[in-house]
Formats: structure tokens, sequence, C-alpha cells
């Protein structure tokens, strides 16, 4: 008998988030479109490279279809709202409405400028990358697996979150499936008529979805806590409190001019209390599990490209932030600074790491 070759283990789930939620924190840093459009380009190749045949890995389109939405909305208000950016070059005068002395400040139509619409493009362009990065990690972790990963007290919470997060994939895939089956039977499966046939079998197959999930819950002891003394549980309270405002008291230090000193070392100290709360929390739930995953070189080095990605970012804000923000009045052309965009280039490397998905077989049901 031949042998057969041991797939390599994939990337842990925690890795593709963090990788995905630093390349976000990049698209916060600036407005550029080209460095925008860069990060998009990134993350749909390391998507389109790695992610696997499941459920959940179908999502990244309809978060692509969320940020075109959200892009074409924060147009539209500019051109209907108005915009407090001053502009010369009008395209367009609308009718404008008057509007009472108490709403100051709003009008609904008048001019149109080329300013105000490319400062919004700009704005609009920063959260609808944002939203794709985090279709990303949708696409790309399995939720189950970074379930098991959590630390157990937080446990409950992230069965919350991993319901709500696998919700929008298995929607989608039973959108996909009725309308198939419906142009199947020669009958329409788009406008208002097929939206209602399809939507309500959707609806139903998510009620029954949640009454046998909240089942299978309860069967296997969800919620049940372990008897723990007093004096832990209060001790668990005050580190897990006391971190979480460290932390807090620690970001704004970094984001402000005047806590640069301090932020650091209070972060530090936050980020300690806050994982030693979660440690001492983590006996109230006995929990074990089965294989649990490893983080690998390759999953080190997956999260490291987009923290390397986010810190290029932070550093060039610092150093030349007119580079990251092209201003809107005058209006000038974007142009691409040349080491951020290599930095950005470092979140490729996941596509060279990350094992190759397994091809499926046409009449094999792909595993989730």
């Amino acid at each position: 008998m031949p042998r057969r070759s041991v797939p390599p283990a994939s990337p842990h789930p925690g890795a593709w988030w963090l990788w995905s939620l630093c390349l976000g924190v990049a698209a916060t840093r600036t407005t550029n479109p080209l460095l925008l459009g860069l990060l998009i380009a990134v993350s749909a190749y390391v998507v389109a490279t790695c992610r696997r045949p499941s459920p959940w890995s179908r999502s990244y389109t309809a978060f692509v279809k969320l940020a075109l939405a959200v892009l074409l909305i924060r147009l539209v208000f500019a051109v209907a709202l108005g915009s407090p950016i001053p502009g010369t070059h009008v395209l367009v005068t609308l009718p404008e409405l008057p509007l009472p002395d108490w709403a100051q400040g709003i009008r609904l139509g008048g001019r149109v400028t080329a300013e105000s619409l490319v400062f919004a493009l700009y704005d609009g362009l920063k959260l609808a990358t944002l939203l794709i990065c985090v279709g990303a990690a949708n696409a790309l972790a399995n939720p189950h697996r970074l379930l098991k990963s959590l630390p157990g007290a937080l446990y409950e919470l992230g069965v919350a979150v991993v319901v709500a997060l696998t919700f929008a994939p298995h929607l989608i895939a039973d959108v996909q499936r009725l309308r198939a089956a419906r142009r199947l039977r020669g009958r329409p499966d788009s406008g208002m008529r097929g939206l209602l046939q399809v939507g309500l079998p959707v609806l139903e197959g998510a009620l029954e979805r949640s009454v046998a999930l909240a089942a299978a819950m309860d069967a296997r002891g969800y919620g049940r806590t372990a008897e723990v003394p007093p004096a832990v549980r209060r001790t668990t309270t005050a580190l897990t409190l006391g971190g979480l405002l460290g932390v807090c008291a620690g970001t704004y230090g970094l984001l402000t001019a005047e806590g640069g000193t301090y932020g650091v070392p209070v972060l530090l100290a936050g980020l300690a209390a806050a994982l030693a709360g979660l440690r001492l929390g983590g006996r109230r739930t006995p929990r074990t599990r089965y294989r649990p995953d490893r983080w690998t070189t390759r999953s080190l080095l997956i999260a490291g490209s987009g923290a390397a990605v986010a810190t290029a970012m932070f550093l060039a804000g610092a150093t030349d932030p007119a580079a990251l923000h092209p201003g809107a009045v005058p209006l000038v052309a974007p142009a691409l600074p040349l080491w951020p965009a290599a930095a950005v280039l470092l979140g490729l490397v996941p596509a060279f790491l990350a094992p190759a998905p397994a091809p499926t077989s046409a009449f094999e049901e792909p595993s989730s």
C-alpha cells in the first residue's frame, strides 16, 4: 500500500484574527486610497489562496458587498446632506430645501463640490477596508477551533460570539441553496416575489437551527460552573476589572501626546492583570480540550506579519503624516509612499506559509 502523506496543520485560528485585525488597524491609520486599495488587494489575495471549502469561507463576498454599500451610502450622504468641507470645484447644484433655524449646520441639497466628494470617498473607503479585513478573518478562521482555543473564563462569552459570527455564513449558504433550488424548478429567484419566497424558508431554518443549538448546549451542560472560594472570586473580579481599566488608560496615554511616558507601562500592567484574572476565572469552568490547537512557528509568523503592517503604519503616521492623509482641499492627486506600501506587502506572508486548501470532489460535500 502506498504511504499517505500527512497534510500540514492549518494555522491557529487566532493567528488569522490577529492578522486581519492588524490589517484593519493599519487601515484606520490612513485615508490614502492607494494604500487602502493595497490593503484590500492583500487581504483578497490571501483569502483566495488560503481559504478552505467550508460554509464560513463564503462570507467574504458578503462582506465585500457590505463594504461597497457602506461606501455608496457615504457618498450619497455627502451629496444629499452636504459636507462641511469647503470647495471651489462645483460639480452640480441640487435644489436646496429650506430648514428651520434649529437645524443650522444641516442642509438638504445645494452645491456639490469635488472636494466634498473626494473627502467622503476617502472616509468611506477607510471604513470599507476595515469591513473587508474583518470579512477576511471570518473566511479564514474556523470558528469552532477558535472557540476551543478560548480560555475557560471566556468560554460562555466565546460561545455567544461564535454563534453570532457563524449566523451570517449559514444564512448566506441557505439563501444560495434555496435560490439554486428555485432556479432548477424554473421559478423566479429575484425581485420582491422571489425575496419573499426565499426569505420565509431561510427564517424557518434559522429558527429550527436555533432551537436545536439550544437543546444541544443544554445537553452538554452549557452554563454550569464549579464551586470557587469567595476569596478567589473577589480576586478574579478585581484583577479583571483593574486590568481592563489599565488597558483603557494605557491606550488613552498612547493616543495622546501628554501620556506618551506612562502609556506603555500602564498598558503592560493592565494586560498582565487582565490575563491573571482570566487565568483565575478559568477555574469556574472546568472543561477539557481534545487535541488543542498549538501556536506553531507558522501561526506566529502569520500573526507577526499583520503586526508588522500595523506597526509600520503607526511609524509612518508619526514620521510623514501628509503621505498617509492626502488633502482634499486643495485637490491633489494622492501619492503612493514607498516604504509604507512595502510594509503593507508583508501582509502577503500567509499566502506563502499557510497550506493550500485540500481539493474536494464534485460528489463530495465540503467538510466544515
